[in-house]
């Protein structure tokens, strides 16, 4: 049996702080609701969403400082002992992450309100939880309704966005690696999946000096592909059209470096690497990542070179039942470097 499990409501346009009311109220999703946000998305979005639904829910609130099982843990604590019956996550990938795993665990529907658009976990079955040093995806559901603010996102400082076209990009990549899985190790592989993802990849290449502009229609075209790249990983039942070796790579690099950079921004450069090992056309990728103003080298990500050989070194570990270009065994050092080099990313 395969199960799809898709965002029933899609809300994108400006002013929406006060439509999640009616979203609810669409939707039945019940008379409690726990809010989820961040010190920073409090401000933002989180204060004004807050207000508004207390007009007609039961509203109680919890501030989320990182991604972490204990921060998990907290919101589980307050939805069991409040009988919350519906989440919602108003900020950037950690806020949403956190709602969407414990709204998971404690079997109730969430809402995505995102405050950036950096990457595609905004509608996502996925979520990225750090825990022991290390950052590992986990399986949660999809949220129930996406509610995208455009004059919200456009608050958030532009790299964001450029890192949103960085998790995108990657797409090219990942498609690529399950196609490999596919005819290598008999792994399922859906075309519908894979196309949408593909196109949501396209489309940033195509749109790219719409999205170096960093107004309301940059933001638009970044969420649609996000949000169609989120979709694609619910119709396959797992994160692999979105999600190949680059982000193995930028998995190992959350790991090893002292400051990683954002994550679409690793995404994106391990993409650049990923389609020279794969024979794609790698550099029409860095000149979209250029384009937009998202990093296509070690400098401009803030990581010393060492760590970027060293995470594509130990990237198939990360994952290992994960099939991908680095194989079974991975690169060697001098693989890792050479790749590194001709791609000019060190």
């Amino acid at each position: 049996m395969h199960l799809m499990e898709l965002p029933r409501e899609v809300l994108l346009g400006e002013n929406l702080k006060d439509k999640v009311s009616q979203v609810a109220k669409r939707l039945k999703l019940g008379e409690k609701t726990l809010i989820l946000y961040g010190p920073k998305t409090k401000e933002i979005a989180g204060k004004d969403v807050e207000k508004h639904l207390k007009d007609f829910f039961d509203v109680k609130s919890l501030v989320v400082k990182e991604a972490s099982m204990k921060e998990v843990e907290n919101a589980l604590n307050v939805i069991r002992d409040e009988n919350v019956n519906w989440v919602i996550g108003v900020g950037g990938g950690s806020i949403i992450d956190v709602a969407k795993l414990a709204s998971f665990k404690a079997d109730i529907p969430f809402i995505s309100f995102p405050t950036t658009a950096s990457h595609d976990g905004i509608a996502s079955a996925n979520a990225s939880i750090k825990d022991l040093g290390t950052k590992t995806s986990i399986k949660a559901r999809p949220p129930v309704a996406i509610i995208a603010d455009v004059e919200v996102i456009k608050t958030a400082p532009y790299r964001y966005l450029a890192a949103g076209v960085g998790d995108m990009i990657s797409n090219l990549t990942a498609v690529k690696d399950w196609e490999l899985a596919h005819k290598i190790r008999g792994e399922y592989f859906s075309e519908y999946a894979a196309s949408l993802s593909l196109m949501s990849a396209k489309m940033v290449i195509k749109n790219a000096d719409v999205i170096r502009l960093g107004n309301e229609e940059s933001v638009r075209k970044v969420i649609k592909g996000l949000i169609s790249s989120g979709v694609a990983m619910s119709i396959a039942g797992s994160s692999r059209p979105a999600s190949g070796a680059e982000h193995l790579f930028s998995h190992a690099l959350d790991a090893i470096a002292p400051k990683p950079a954002l994550h679409g921004e690793q995404c994106g450069v391990g993409t650049i690497i990923m389609a020279y090992l794969h024979g794609l056309k790698w550099q029409r990728i860095r000149e979209t990542l250029k384009k937009v103003g998202a990093p296509t080298n070690a400098y401009e990500l803030g990581i010393d070179p060492e760590y970027i050989v060293e995470a594509l070194t130990i990237a198939h570990t990360i994952r290992p039942g994960r099939y991908t270009i680095l194989g079974k065994d991975g690169l060697t050092r001098e693989a890792a470097e050479k790749a590194a080099k001709i791609t000019g990313v060190i």
